[in-house]
This record gives C-alpha cells, structure tokens and sequence, in this order.
C-alpha cells in the first residue's frame, strides 16, 4: 500500500520551444520534489536514465530528462554552429524556464556532462548542485590531452569530423557498428535501443553535430570554473575516459567537491551502477556530506 502521506507521483511528456524548434522531454516522479534535469550523452536519448529515475522518485526526486537538440525530431538544425555548447546550455535554461524554474540539480552523462559543466559554471545561479557522470570537466578533458592517453582514447572524435563517413557507418545494417558498440560495453539491450533510438528515428547527424561544433564552442564558456557543489562519478574501466581527466578535474572545482570512482564499470555508467549513482546524485542534491 502506497504511504498516503508521500507526495504525488507523476509522468508526462512536455514540450518546449526554443529558437523555431521544439524540444522533448520527460518529466517525471514527485511533482513536489527537488527538481534533477537530466542530461543524455551520445549515441542515446532519455531511456538511458530508466534505470536512475525510479531510484531517484523514491527518494522524493523529481526527474526531467530532456532529449537534447540534435536527437529530439523537432529539433535538429543544420549546421555546425547551431551545435556550439552554448546553445546546447541555451537549451536546458529554456527548460527550466519553460517549467518555471529559478533553479534546478543538474545531471549528465557524457556529452551531457560536457553541456552540465557548462551550465554550471556559467550560469550557477540556475544550477543548485551539479553531478557530472563520466565526463570530466572540459578543461581538466583537454588538460589531460597533453599529459595522458587521452588523446588517443579520443581518435573518434577526429573521425566524426568527417563528413558523411560517421553517418554512413553508424546507420549501416552491418556488424561494424554493434561491434564497436560492444567493444565500449554496450549489451544487446542497449545496442538493439541504438538501432531503435537513433538509426531508425534518424537521430545520428544531429548526434554527431555535437562533435562537429567543436571547433566553435567559446573557450570562455569551456573553460569556465564550477562554483557550485559538485559530485564527478567516474570508471576505471571507461575505454574512452582515462584518469588523467578524471585527476585534474577538482583543480577546476571552487565549490565543494566529491568524486566517486566506480570500479569494473565501462563507460555506460546509468545502465551499469545505477545504484551507486542514483545514491550520489541523491546525496549530492540533498547536501549530505560524505
């Protein structure tokens, strides 16, 4: 029997415009609880967190995954500058306004934990905590660059300045594509949700635009240092993020700092632990120290 006293439960699709476009996403658990915007890396949409979100509803969290610009199939501009990472942080303070929200906990996986950090350390005011998963911040990432293996853990994202030649790899029928998938950790499941989620919904040159708008992201908003309380979630089994990164991230965290290394878990860390990071983002938004 549900406890009469706990606050009301809730799931609905809500969408938002921004810039001509419209943007997805799903807002869910206690209406009446703190607020967690979650951010989906590449190649995936907001299933990613399925396994997070029931964990974090039943610690009085409320959780609304936002399916990015580039993925969501009212929102996939062309063009690489319609990409920049300040865009993509556009995005989710338009989120929060549509939702009427002075501020909220912020959470990302991969290319989301790239556009969190970004968010909060330039607009800190609208983030009340962060809980950046994988991805270490963008400074400490390109740091590590020049003083680790990172460089060559990240040869893809070389390639996917191609153009063409990404599309036509990861949409193509063959074993390449699951094959690498697998080789980065993805099950079955998850392979057979990539085919679903973003080959057959058309969502890989919006995915990819995301790379391809490197170039002309402002160093100014990459490089911005987080003031706010910050909880970084890391694995040591991660084939593209090694520890250079994850060491050198807390030189550019002003604010209190806790890092969580998750061991024997690849990149896939919502699917893999979600357990362990549903607890660190609860105890990161609920101020609990430790």
């Amino acid at each position: 029997m549900s406890d009469p006293a706990a606050p009301a439960a809730h799931t609905r699709e809500l969408w938002f415009p921004r810039d001509g476009m419209e943007l997805r996403a799903i807002d869910s658990g206690p209406h009446a609880g703190e607020p967690v915007v979650l951010l989906h890396g590449f190649p995936q949409r907001t299933s990613s967190w399925d396994a997070v979100t029931p964990l974090l509803h039943a610690d009085g969290l409320r959780t609304i995954a936002l399916d990015q610009r580039g993925y969501c199939a009212s929102a996939r501009p062309r063009g690489r500058r319609s990409y920049r990472l300040e865009e993509l942080v556009g995005d989710v303070l338009a989120l929060l306004d549509h939702l009427g929200l002075a501020s909220a906990h912020l959470v990302g996986h991969d290319w989301g934990a790239a556009v969190a950090w970004a968010a909060a350390g330039n607009h800190p005011e609208r983030v009340r905590t962060l809980t950046a998963v994988s991805v270490p911040h963008p400074a400490a990432f390109l740091k590590a660059m020049l003083v680790s293996d990172q460089l060559l853990r990240s040869w893809y994202m070389g390639f996917f300045q191609l153009p063409f030649v990404p599309e036509l790899l990861l949409n193509s029928p063959g074993a390449a594509p699951e094959k690498a998938l697998a080789g980065m950790g993805m099950t079955p499941e998850m392979i057979a949700r990539f085919r679903d989620e973003m080959v057959t919904d058309d969502a890989i040159r919006g995915g990819l635009g995301w790379y391809r708008a490197l170039p002309f992201s402002s160093p100014r908003v990459v490089a911005s240092r987080v003031g706010v309380p910050t909880t970084f979630v890391w694995s040591d089994d991660d084939p593209a993020l090694g520890r250079g990164g994850a060491a050198l991230t807390e030189r550019y965290v002003d604010g209190d700092y806790r890092f969580v290394e998750l061991s024997g878990v690849s990149h896939w860390i919502p699917e893999e632990r979600p357990v362990e990071l549903a607890e660190a983002i609860s105890r990161r938004a609920r101020g609990v120290a430790g």
